[in-house]
This record gives C-alpha cells, sequence and structure tokens, in this order.
C-alpha cells in the first residue's frame, strides 16, 4: 500500500542538527559506535530501529542530558558539549520533547498543563495571551473542546496529541518524538502520524522521529535512518533503506511486516 507523505520544503543547505563520529558507551558496553547525521532546515527524519540499539541514547546526546565519549554534536549552531548550564536551557526552550508516555501532570487540567510551561519560560505574560496560546496549539491538536478536561479523561491518543501540543505552545524549531505510536492501536497510530506532519507543515518543524514502527517511519519522515549494533546502517528514503540486500535490514522488515 502506498503511504502518501505531504510535500514540505526543506533547506539542504542548512543543517539544524549535525553529529559527527558519535560514540557513546556505558561501562564495558558500546551503544553508539560512530554516528554521523545531519537533519536538514525542515525535514523529518525517522530513526528506526529495534529497542536497545541506542536510539534513545542518540535523542539524550542530542539535548546534552549525556555527553559523548567522543565526537561532536552541533545544534542550531551551538556545539552541545560546550554549553553553560545556562546557555543549555536556553537552547532546549527552542526543541520541543515529545515524550513516549506524554509525561503530563495528572493533578492539572489539559489548560493547565499546557499554560505551565508557558508562564514558566515566558515571563509578564497577561492571562489573555496565555489564553490564546493555549486555545492554539489545543486547535492545532484538534483537542479544543477538551481544555478542561483532566488527563485520566482522555484516551491514550488524546494524551499523545497534549504531549505534543504543550511541546508545540513554545513554538519550537526542533521537535523531538520518541516512539510517538508505540502502545496505540492502528487507527489511533494512523492519526499521530497524520499530525506530526501537520505539526511539520503548519510549525515549519524539523523533527527526528525515533521508531520502531516502519508505517511511522514511511509515513512521516522524508528520510530513514537504520540504526542497528550503534551504527547507521543505511540512510534515505524509505524505499532506498528498504531495497537493501542487507539481511539485517531485510529481516527487521519482516520482523514489523508492512502492507
Amino acid at each position: 500500500m502506498e503511504i502518501y507523505k505531504p510535500q514540505h520544503t526543506i533547506n539542504k543547505s542548512e543543517s539544524v542538527i549535525i553529529i559527527k563520529d558519535l560514540y557513546k558507551s556505558f561501562g564495558e558496553l558500546e551503544v553508539l559506535k560512530g554516528i554521523d547525521l545531519n537533519v536538514f532546515k525542515g525535514e523529518n527524519i525517522a530513526i528506526l530501529g529495534k529497542s536497545g540499539t541506542g536510539k534513545s541514547v542518540l535523542i539524550k546526546t542530542i539535548i546534552g542530558l549525556l555527553k559523548p565519549d567522543k565526537g561532536t554534536v552541533e545544534v542550531l549552531g551551538k556545539e552541545v558539549e560546550t554549553l553553560s548550564g545556562k546557555e543549555l536551557d536556553a537552547l532546549r526552550l527552542r526543541i520541543g520533547f515529545s515524550f513516549q508516555n506524554s509525561a503530563l501532570y495528572d493533578s492539572m487540567n489539559i489548560y493547565q498543563n499546557l499554560a505551565f510551561p508557558l508562564t514558566m519560560n515566558i515571563k509578564n505574560l497577561s492571562k489573555n495571551e496565555v489564553d490564546q496560546a493555549v486555545e492554539e496549539v489545543l486547535e492545532s491538536v484538534g483537542l479544543r473542546d477538551k481544555i478542561y478536561q483532566m488527563p485520566s479523561d482522555l484516551s491514550g491518543g488524546q494524551r499523545k496529541r497534549i504531549g505534543i501540543a504543550r511541546t508545540l505552545i513554545l513554538k519550537p524549531e526542533i521537535m523531538l518524538y520518541d516512539e510517538p505510536t508505540s502502545g496505540l492501536d492502528p487507527i489511533t497510530s494512523s492519526e499521530i502520524n497524520d499530525l506530526i506532519n501537520e505539526v511539520q507543515q503548519q510549525y515549519n518543524t524539523s523533527s527526528v522521529i525515533i521508531t520502531h514502527d516502519l508505517t511511522c517511519a514511511k509515513k512521516t519522515g522524508n528520510r530513514v535512518a537504520m540504526l542497528l549494533e550503534g551504527k547507521f546502517l543505511k540512510i534515505g528514503t524509505f524505499e532506498n533503506v528498504f531495497e537493501s540486500d542487507d539481511d539485517r535490514i531485510k529481516s527487521f522488515f519482516n520482523y514489523n511486516f508492512i502492507q
């Protein structure tokens, strides 16, 4: 089945993330073994791999939660490892992170969940400005009517949408999605994939999408990077990657089995 990926302007002359010769180990366990990656402005890149292949470690390195053993990570023109705590905080405000579990505050209603990062990070906003920002992002994820509900009242897919809305409220330049379709049924997964594409179009974001879901990678990624045993085996369009004769790539395709 052909999956339609909307056309979007990608600026290949400008990279928002540049990773060179990245290595990361934990004790004797080598996780990343020489990663090179450029993410272009306006591009969605899906990083595919099985659990334990280093996808989450890569994300944590991009946002400075982990330091590389070797190599460099440059984000929005800043070499992450060289930044002070204050500079790193400023950079993270330009990056939206969509957690696998949505990471909403259970004791806050949806309005409060969305307003919280805004009022914490941008001072002197009027109540009207906060209201407008919350309503705008809720509209963009199709959940304007849930504004005063509690997270426990929402389905898994709705919580995922609210989690994405909360990252969008600060208008990030880069979006990082950690397993966005994990634990969702096929219909809801398809809706989240569509939303990722809509965010790219509407907010002109560049995105890294960590996933083991082939349909998600094919539907959202302008390019796909296949991560296995700490290295990228291949980077290209979905078709380019899976036309490979490499048995490791073919077995991953067969494991997922996409129609």
